[in-house]
């Protein structure tokens, strides 16, 4: 990501339907496996600008959120939200010993890992900064074929289906706890609207972490419903979404 990306991620990121919706889903599907308020220690593994680093403190209870990032641009960021607990650091060498946390949140991050295997090390970092017993919530983009002008942008090295996720985390040693997908009432329109551009060999407009135009305004509501909506929907333990833009997998360590 460029300085200008987090530049809008750290505008956007209280407001913006897409991180307001998303955090509405994380929350459906994570609290009943990390009901807020006890006693944990976190740690989110690319923890971008840092307003996460804030939501996460009711996952926390009296102990604290950790947050590391490779980036000094958003680490200089995370510091103007007041975060005194940051590293700068890779997410495949967490700077961290064994068994520390008791959860471990990664979002959009293994998409972003340069080289073959990085996300494999990626993930097997988060297993082993993890207690027996502990929990690590993963989203990552859902879908090679929808690889556009956005992900260029941003770097975007990867993306998974869903069984492709999950064999990644199984592989390190976690048990699925809860699978799905989310952001998929908007799906199709997405879809659409980037293979259209691809087949008619036109360039979007880069990034899509940006403010909306001021005339279209009025549809940061309207798009934060339809993310509300899939929260209320995946709050039921039943409920997976069977097609989405984000693939999203809570896992945790076995008790030894």
């Amino acid at each position: 990501m460029q300085t200008a990306d987090y530049e809008h991620l750290y505008a956007l990121e209280e407001s913006f339907w897409w991180f307001v919706g998303m955090r509405a889903i994380t929350s459906a599907l994570l609290d009943p496996f990390c009901p807020p308020g006890r006693d944990r220690l976190v740690l989110d593994a690319g923890c971008g600008t840092g307003l996460n680093l804030a939501w996460l403190r009711r996952y926390a209870g009296r102990r604290r959120v950790c947050g590391i990032d490779i980036s000094a641009d958003a680490l200089r960021f995370s510091r103007t939200r007041r975060h005194g607990l940051l590293a700068r650091a890779s997410v495949c060498a967490l700077p961290f010993a064994a068994a520390r946390f008791d959860l471990v949140t990664s979002f959009d991050v293994l998409v972003q890992l340069p080289g073959a295997g990085a996300d494999a090390q990626a993930v097997a970092e988060m297993y082993r900064v993890l207690r027996p017993g502990g929990v690590a919530f993963v989203r990552v983009a859902a879908y090679g074929w929808m690889m556009s002008a956005h992900d260029r942008a941003i770097n975007t090295q990867r993306r998974y289906n869903r069984a492709e996720l999950q064999r990644l985390l199984t592989g390190a040693g976690f048990r699925i706890l809860r699978t799905t997908y989310a952001n998929s009432l908007l799906l199709p329109a997405a879809a659409l609207h980037r293979l259209a551009l691809k087949r008619l060999g036109l360039a979007d407009d880069g990034s899509d972490v940006k403010p909306l135009a001021p005339g279209l305004a009025w549809l940061n509501g309207a798009l934060q419903s339809a993310l509300d909506l899939e929260a209320r929907w995946l709050s039921s333990a039943r409920c997976a979404l069977p097609a989405g833009l984000s693939a999203i997998c809570v896992v945790q360590k076995p008790a030894q």
